[in-house]
């Protein structure tokens, strides 16, 4: 894809990046690239392993961009080519991982009850074999251990594969201190082994292999959850590319030709039937009905249609026969931008850093070289290669990142599992960790503050009685496909009312109907039908703006010519909206309503709702805009939508929240879903979010806490002292410490109450 700017010709190309497994692998990709001469930018997106780069083509190639990447030991595959293949391949990593997972925890838990079953408390103890008891048989206890832990590593060779490729390139990630942390309890342990093969069997005490088996089997469990989340990033382009009708009636010459939607051409004219999808974006030449838009506008309306007016790809023609001339075909259609703007937003960078893989980034070496610096001291002072051994390993194992891998995800593991209990699917561990951060949230009106469908909510007596006008109505409207015919059908048989027969029954597009109850004329319409027909509403005018002033849509009765009443039909209020706008007021948090509707109708039912900001007459491509506008200001956005229109924006917003009656596209498009439909649930999942972040900054102090205070204990600086030497069993007990202070600290988020 190419684009000029200016006068330099710039080539646009997107590529799928394998082996980056952290935040800091992304950083290192983009930062790489981006210093290539004639690279202009480099954008990352880590959960989709996408790269989108703009280069001069005179400068550089793509060729060279690969070659680049490939060198740094990433892989890299053409986005445009490879969609089948990398769905394959992304299914082929999932299955990989958890079979790897599985290896891991069928040795590990032997492994455990090895070595660790005879120290449960509490009486809890498990009786060891007398064959493989450290202290009967010390060689047999070793070599168990060891034939259990060996396949442990095995299936975790990718952690090592590249974490010390990270750190021989000098750019260390999770991975780096995954690979050196085990490796250290690993080598230590080999030299134990040997120790109790030559004769010293005090040194059964003095081994270590459970402590990498448990990290390798806990991190590939993270790491097969993440894959299976990364792996429906593209669920809901595809929904939207499935909205698309696959073919089309075209009209040449009289004659009408079913043709493939691909061979529709701009300037064709396309028939569409009552009940079909309008195929390509065009305008009316021929015919007049309702569409049903409601996957552009999210409107429910039907919205009427004549020569001239425009129609778009996907909607649905209702009720009429239609000719209209096709204008944008393809890529250009509102659908296809929809689609667009979904991938755009979806593979752009993501806002979160992961802040373990950020911290680490220092932290692995700087242990590294202390671990090194105190064993060179140690050695060149005392010459004693196993107390330097000693010194070097116990450095390493109390700075092994279990704690560290644990602190994050098991938070995240309690919250999403919490807020699930509570009906509030939150999807990835990054919308959890956003969610706290949330300024703004725009909400759209219909469906997601409003119930979606229309309700009558007045009935506005003429010269009539009440359950006469509502049963007279409700006969003409029987017929009628029209949702505000529905919802009159809907409350009369909801109060019990009979329907009385009507004759005659006509259908007046973009006005209203026309039927005979007996022998008496019955209209049911807008106002311009009754303009048409020469019938003044008197009194019953001042009502009717009031009620058209409120958001709702009169509807105006006749009955042989004289005015019988007036009910009002709207799309009501839900009753969780305005109790929630108060409740993220009082959290700190500006609520604002968005919508294709007109004016009048938005701002009466954000009076309702209590939202003061109204973005009205909003396309489906101007509500991402709007959302970008405030995150160009700074602000952390989140969008609560339930339509096919909302995909843009849900997808653009930092956090996007989809209810769960809404559409399958609004769902796999948005961050955090609310299965019970109750916007109340938007504040409770803010505030799940700041438990949990509270709880991960808690879990990294202890990570850290522990280890770091460690260190410089094991690195012999009290013993110059005359104080203790931190011995490699005392560093794993520090270390299995923070593990379980971070654990503990965790499971308190099943606390939260909504």
């Amino acid at each position: 894809m190419k684009k000029t700017i200016g006068l330099i010709s710039l080539v646009l190309e997107a590529l799928r990046i394998t082996g980056m497994t952290c935040a800091s692998c992304s950083a290192r990709v983009e930062k790489m690239v981006a210093k290539m001469g004639g690279v202009q930018s480099c954008v990352v997106n880590l959960a989709a392993e996408r790269m989108s780069v703009v280069f001069d083509p005179a400068q550089t190639s793509l060729d060279a961009i690969k070659q680049r990447l490939e060198k740094a030991g990433f892989g890299w595959a053409e986005i445009k080519k490879e969609e089948d293949a990398g769905r394959r391949r992304k299914e082929k990593e999932i299955k990989n991982l958890r079979l790897r997972f599985i290896v891991s925890a069928v040795f590990t838990v032997p492994l455990l009850y090895i070595c660790m079953g005879h120290m449960l408390p509490f009486g809890l103890s498990l009786p060891v074999p007398h064959f493989f008891h450290h202290h009967h048989n010390p060689l047999n206890f070793a070599l168990a251990q060891l034939a259990l832990t060996v396949p442990v590593i095995i299936a975790g060779y990718g952690f090592y594969a590249v974490g010390f490729k990270a750190v021989w390139l000098r750019a260390p990630n999770m991975d780096s201190l995954i690979a050196l942390g085990t490796s250290a309890a690993m080598i230590y342990s080999f030299y134990a082994t040997y120790k109790i093969i030559t004769g010293g069997l005090s040194f059964a005490g003095y081994l270590y292999y459970e402590t990498a088996g448990v990290i390798i089997a806990l991190i590939l469990l993270g790491k097969t959850l993440e894959a299976v989340s990364k792996g429906k990033t593209g669920d809901a382009i595809k929904k939207l590319m499935g909205l698309r009708p696959k073919t089309a009636i075209v009209v040449k010459d009289g004659r009408e030709t079913e043709v493939p939607i691909d061979a529709v051409a701009a300037g064709d004219i396309v028939l569409v039937k009552p009940g079909g999808k309008i195929p390509v974006d065009g305008t009316v030449a021929e015919g007049s009905t309702s569409i049903d838009e409601a996957m552009l506008t999210g409107e429910s309306m039907p919205v009427d249609k004549k020569p001239g007016d425009k129609v778009y790809a996907a909607s649905i023609n209702k009720n009429g026969v239609i000719k209209f001339k096709a204008e944008k075909v393809g890529g250009e259609t509102a659908l296809a931008q929809i689609i667009k703007l979904v991938e755009d937003a979806q593979g752009s960078k993501a806002p979160i850093a992961r802040l373990a893989d950020t911290v680490s980034g220092f932290f692995v070496p700087i242990v590294f070289l202390i671990a090194v610096m105190a064993a060179v001291a140690w050695f060149i002072a005392n010459r004693d290669v196993t107390f330097s051994l000693t010194i070097f390993i116990s450095v390493l194992v109390i700075a092994c990142p279990c704690a560290l891998g644990l602190a994050t995800p098991t938070a995240i593991m309690v919250g999403t599992g919490r807020a699930a209990e509570n009906g509030i699917l939150i999807k990835t561990g990054e919308a959890l960790e956003t969610a706290h951060k949330i300024q703004v949230i725009i909400f759209d009106k219909t469906g997601t503050i409003t119930e979606g469908k229309p309700e009558v909510t007045d009935i506005i007596c003429g010269g009539t009685e009440r359950e006469q006008l509502l049963q007279i109505a409700a006969s003409a409207e029987k017929g009628s496909e029209h949702p505000l015919g529905e919802a009159i059908v809907k409350k009369a048989e909801g109060e019990g009312l009979p329907f009385l027969p009507a004759t005659d029954f006509e259908a007046l597009t973009g006005m209203g109907i026309r039927c005979f109850i007996g022998e008496k004329p019955v209209l049911a319409g807008n106002r311009r039908l009754m303009d048409e027909n020469g019938i003044s509403s008197g009194d019953l005018e001042a009502e009717a703006d009031r009620l058209a002033n409120e958001g709702k849509t009169p509807m105006y009765i006749t009955v042989d010519g004289k005015m019988a009443g007036i009910i009002a039909v709207a799309d009501v209020i839900k009753a969780s909206s305005a109790a929630a706008v108060k409740k993220l007021a009082g959290m700190g948090i500006e609520a604002v309503m968005i919508t294709g509707d007109n004016a009048r109708t938005a701002h009466a039912i954000a009076g309702q709702a209590g939202i003061k900001t109204v973005l009205s007459e909003v396309l489906p491509q101007d509500k991402s805009n709007e959302i970008k506008k405030l995150q160009a200001g700074g602000k952390i956005v989140a969008m609560a939508g339930d339509g096919i229109n909302d995909a843009p924006a849900l997808a653009q917003a930092d956090i996007g929240i989809a209810v769960g009656s809404g559409t399958d596209v609004a769902m796999e498009s948005a961050d955090i879903v609310l299965m019970h439909s109750d916007l109340n649930d938007v504040p409770t999942a803010i505030r799940l979010s700041r438990a949990t972040i509270r709880n991960i900054k808690q879990n990294l102090f202890w990570a850290f806490g522990y280890n770091t205070a460690g260190i410089p204990v094991a690195a012999g600086l009290l013993y110059i002292f005359g104080g203790p030497l931190l011995s490699p069993v005392l560093a794993a007990a520090a270390m299995s410490l923070s593990s379980v202070s971070v654990l503990v600290n965790a499971l308190r988020l099943r606390g939260f109450k909504a």
